[in-house]
Formats: C-alpha cells, sequence, structure tokens
C-alpha cells in the first residue's frame, strides 16, 4: 500500500496473541497484493484496467467496493475511489486493514493495541491499564514539530493532507488536486470511516468545518496553509495543542 505498517501490544504476549500477530501481517500483505493499485496485477488494476468486472471479483472485493460506495453516499461524493478517473480504493482500504489487524489482535486476547498504517492509527485499550494512549500529531509546515497531542483510549485517528505524500487527494468534482488545509485531523472510534472523512473533509476544503461538526462522533482539527488552525467544538476532549514553535 505504498507504506509502513507498525504493531504495538502492551502487557502480556501469549500464544494467541503472537498468532493473531503473525495472521494480522499475512493479512496486511494479502489486502496490498488484492489492492494495491502500484501492483498492475492486482485485483484493483485489474477492475481498473477493464479486465475484471465486479461481479467476477471476491467476496471481499465485492465488500470494499460497497465499502467504498457507501462512503461516497456518506461524504457527498466528496470521498470518490474514482476521482481521478482510475479506481483507487486506497482512501478507504488502508483505514479498513488496521482497523481489522487491531481487532484480530484484540479478539486474540490482547488488551492494550496500537497499530499504525502510515500515520493513521487504531488503537483498543490505552497505554497500560488506566493510562490513555498518546498521538503527536506531525506540524504540516515545521518539520520535526507537532501541532497537537491527542490521547484517549478505544479510538482512530486519521490525518490527510499534503506534507508526506504531496498533493495525492484530488476534488471529485474537477478530478484536479484538493485545495484543502495543510493537514487535517479526524478522531473517532474506529478507522475505516474516520479515515473517509479525514480524506473526505480535506476534499471538500472551505466548507469542511461545518460538516465535520455535523458528524456524530468525530471531532477534527485542522492546519491551515498560512499557519493557522480551527477545530470542531469537540475537539479538545482528544487533543491538546501543542505551543507555537515547540
Amino acid at each position: 500500500m505504498g507504506t509502513v505498517f507498525s504493531f504495538d501490544v502492551r502487557g502480556p504476549v501469549t500464544a494467541a496473541v503472537g498468532t493473531a500477530l503473525a495472521a494480522a501481517v499475512a493479512r496486511l500483505h494479502h489486502i496490498d497484493r488484492v489492492f494495491s493499485p502500484y501492483r498492475p496485477d492486482s485485483a484493483v488494476s485489474r477492475l481498473a484496467r477493464g479486465e475484471l468486472r465486479p461481479a467476477d471479483c471476491s467476496a471481499e472485493v465485492r465488500e470494499v467496493l460497497g465499502r467504498c460506495e457507501a462512503a461516497r453516499r456518506a461524504t457527498d461524493g466528496w470521498f470518490d475511489p474514482a476521482a481521478g478517473g482510475v479506481l483507487d480504493p486506497s482512501g478507504l482500504v488502508k483505514g479498513w486493514a488496521v482497523e481489522d489487524a487491531a481487532r484480530r489482535l484484540r479478539a486474540a486476547g490482547a488488551r492494550h493495541v496500537c497499530v499504525n498504517g502510515g500515520g493513521d492509527l487504531q488503537m483498543f485499550g490505552g497505554a497500560a491499564p488506566g493510562v490513555p494512549w498518546r498521538v503527536g500529531i506531525a506540524h504540516p509546515l515545521r518539520p520535526g514539530a507537532l501541532c497537537a497531542v491527542v490521547s484517549g483510549h478505544d479510538l482512530a485517528v486519521a490525518t490527510s493532507g499534503t506534507a508526506e505524500r504531496g498533493a495525492h487527494i484530488l476534488d471529485p468534482r474537477t478530478g484536479a488536486p484538493a485545495r484543502g488545509p495543510a493537514s487535517l485531523t479526524v478522531v473517532g472510534p474506529r478507522l475505516t470511516m474516520t479515515d473517509v472523512y479525514a480524506t473526505a473533509a480535506f476534499a471538500r476544503g472551505a466548507g469542511a468545518a461545518g460538516w465535520l461538526e455535523s458528524l456524530p462522533g468525530h471531532e477534527a482539527l485542522a492546519v491551515t496553509g498560512d499557519g493557522g488552525s480551527w477545530h470542531t467544538a469537540g475537539f479538545p476532549a482528544y487533543g491538546v495543542p501543542v505551543a507555537a514553535g515547540r
């Protein structure tokens, strides 16, 4: 998927957890083989070239396509896996894959888990019993600095922006690079839709703040291109802004 995944499992790693970890890693490699737009032989690449029809695909590919369509409707079209004219469901698949990996570990008995896929995280439990996870949000305009620290239990964090990968998010209405803020971070309970909302909000640009306020269970922080920032009303319950210059 063009990024790095990492696992943080706190507490005892039992045989069942070890087996689940190995299975989660194998599953991520499988998802990459099936869904990566960078692999010419993946199902997604073959669909994009018209060599496969959705009806001919596996159940998991049809599931993802269905999830993408549901996400498109839920975001008024601002999340679109074919925004550039070519199918690329990565904006949903990565969050879905990370969430699935974390769920597998929790089902195996790991109570405190964080799975990180390229800076998008699904966390269950806490950093320790009674201690929340703490996640630093990189400042998009000041390399090495943070713009906020998000903390909590059982939460997902997703950030969209241009600092790491350039202008890779497209405006589905024009097909051109979206003109969103420098970065936009969304916090929610589960990563699949939290990541979708971050992508859609970035694509919306100027209209993102009001739309994000309307989403139940999700909060957001944006850093604008001039170094300013805005956040939804409930974001301070999760995020602590970092003083300028730190």
